[in-house]
């Protein structure tokens, strides 16, 4: 069993000495892990925004944008929006300058924005069908391999997405096989990177911690946005090849350095300490526990540190025999209380999410703002904007939810709270380029905000149910269950948008604000319960006081 440990730890770690002090090491691992698993997906996202900036370029044909050409930056604005900031205005006949853009085939034609559509689809399908799949390899393989051959995979993928600029491909079947490819392999990092995450930390502070961690999906797509928005100019084949190649030495890099378990490196879990001072005993030493005195004084301390739902713990030494061969089934994970609830509520909160994932630029670009029309490039610069409010909306979710240990009304409250910045957004989101920019911002709070939460905390508190008596093999199950669920509602949206825009926008809005209605209604029923849990508690906490004075 020693052996197998080793096999298991990081050959990077070799390069740095031996930390003597359990506490010392213990947060250096655990700002490691947070860091890198911030990083792998992040990277992983980035990978994801190519096909959205260069929509723009792959849908258009010389007689879309024959009348219009792109200026030098707006005089009307104050550094560094006018940096940013380029308009398309119409072409004077006496000027020479060529079309803005001539199209790829075959999406440079009338029914481009479906095929778009078609594409976008066939990543997020086969990632909803992978997530589940993945989700159940990562409760039974070791995922620091798993999460960076995926990552390494992934990278190829986007790579060959790209290459078919060079190699002059217009077969629409390339490309849905290279997105059904990417799709499967992609699927690999959710609940890889959650399972981590919940293998380092316990209950204290989740929500926060996980808010600001899953600053990771909104500023992996800032930087996949301005990454592919800045070799577009050169080719928007570069649009991926550059991305893609990041995530390939991304991968690398987790397989070097990071560490999947504290017990990998002989520290406890935060599971295995509560667990150990209520059932500990003095023989333990005796029994080969040097930590044994540690884990005790430790757990003192550290209770706070168990799931927000569960109780259980193992022991060290049984660490490599319980969960491997303990895994958690598939329909058992379904069965576990609010799982269902709110898998199906991602799954519309992601439809709204993915849909400005995917086709937020290209509205940006065909909207005219101010009597006026954005660049490709300002478009994917003002589209950030939204990634950046979501990073906000993700580390307030998580604080807020921590304060009230209520997970679904700070959830429903997001979702509820986007409604009326959606409908803001279409109304008077064309009316000054500074409005836009404030209305996107809080759009992506109120959006990415439940959807962060959601993904990440309530996942892993789910994950350690006390249903599930302890077992430490529960979480990439837990955790795919409902990303994956999400995940088929974020190919739906971007698919049936890629159809109805053609009808206007109107259409896409409304389908966007129904959509959050129903992610909203469906923990309606955990909203109340909740409610009545903060209700005991407020009411024994007032009468309790009384009752001592």
């Amino acid at each position: 069993m020693e052996n197998l440990k080793l096999t298991r730890i990081p050959p990077g770690l070799r390069l740095f000495p031996t930390i003597q002090s359990t506490e010392s090491r213990a947060q250096i691992y655990r700002a490691s892990v947070l860091l890198l698993t911030f990083v792998a997906y992040a990277l992983l996202h980035a990978s994801r925004k190519p096909p959205s900036v260069a929509k723009n370029v792959l849908a258009s044909s010389d007689s879309l944008h024959s009348s219009l050409y792109i200026t030098n930056s707006s005089p009307s604005l104050t550094w560094p929006l006018n940096m940013m900031y380029q308009r398309r205005l119409p072409l004077n006949l006496t000027q020479s300058r060529p079309s803005l853009k001539s199209g790829w085939a075959p999406f440079d034609g009338t029914s481009g924005t479906a095929l778009l559509g078609d594409v976008d689809v066939a990543f997020l399908a086969s990632y909803s069908i992978g997530m589940y799949i993945a989700g159940h390899l990562g409760d039974r393989l070791d995922l620091r391999w798993f999460l960076s051959g995926g990552m390494v995979g992934s990278g190829m993928i986007v790579c060959l997405f790209g290459l078919a600029y060079w190699w002059n491909v217009h077969w629409l079947g390339y490309f849905l096989i290279v997105q059904i490819l990417g799709g499967f392999v992609q699927a690999t990092g959710w609940p890889s990177v959650v399972s981590i995450i919940g293998n380092w930390f316990g209950k204290s502070k989740r929500g926060l911690i996980m808010g600001v961690w899953n600053a990771h999906t909104s500023i992996g797509n800032i930087w996949g946005t301005l990454m592919a928005s800045s070799v577009l100019k050169y080719g928007w084949g570069w649009s991926f090849v550059v991305p893609g190649c990041a995530l390939i030495a991304g991968g690398i890099v987790m397989f070097l350095f990071l560490v999947v378990d504290p017990k990998i490196v002989g520290l406890a879990s935060p599971y295995d300490i509560v667990q150990g001072y209520a059932s500990s005993s003095d023989g333990d030493e005796e029994r080969g526990h040097p930590e044994s005195k540690e884990v005790k004084t430790k757990a003192k301390l550290d209770w706070k540190k168990q799931p927000l739902l569960g109780k259980g713990g193992k022991s060290l030494e049984n660490y490599e025999e319980d969960s491997e061969h303990s895994p958690v089934g598939f329909f058992q994970a379904w069965a576990i209380p609010r799982v269902a609830q709110f898998a199906f509520s991602l799954f519309f909160a992601k439809l709204v999410a993915y849909t400005f994932l995917y086709w937020l630029p290209y509205y940006i670009e065909h909207t005219e703002i101010n009597g006026e029309y954005l660049s490709d490039t300002t478009a994917g610069n003002l589209s950030t904007l939204f990634d950046v409010g979501g990073t906000l909306g993700g580390i307030l979710a998580g604080y807020i939810s921590d304060k009230l240990n209520a997970r679904a009304i700070v959830a429903a409250s997001f979702t509820y709270a986007a409604l009326p910045m959606l409908l803001l957004y279409r109304m008077y989101g064309s009316e000054m380029f500074w409005l836009n920019a404030l209305l996107l911002f809080l759009a992506g709070i109120c959006v990415n905000g439940p959807y962060a939460l959601i993904t990440t905390a309530v996942a892993a508190d789910l994950g350690t149910h006390e249903s599930l008596k302890g077992s430490s093999k529960a979480l990439a199950t837990v955790t795919a269950i409902i990303d994956g669920t999400g995940s088929v509602g974020a190919a739906v949206g971007p698919l049936i948008t890629g159809y109805i825009s053609k009808t206007g926008w109107n259409s896409v809005f409304i389908m966007l604000i129904l959509s959050a209605t129903i992610s909203g209604l469906l923990i309606t029923g955990l909203v109340i319960e909740e409610l009545k849990e903060l209700s005991v508690n407020w009411r024994s906490t007032v009468f309790g006081k009384k009752e001592l004075e």
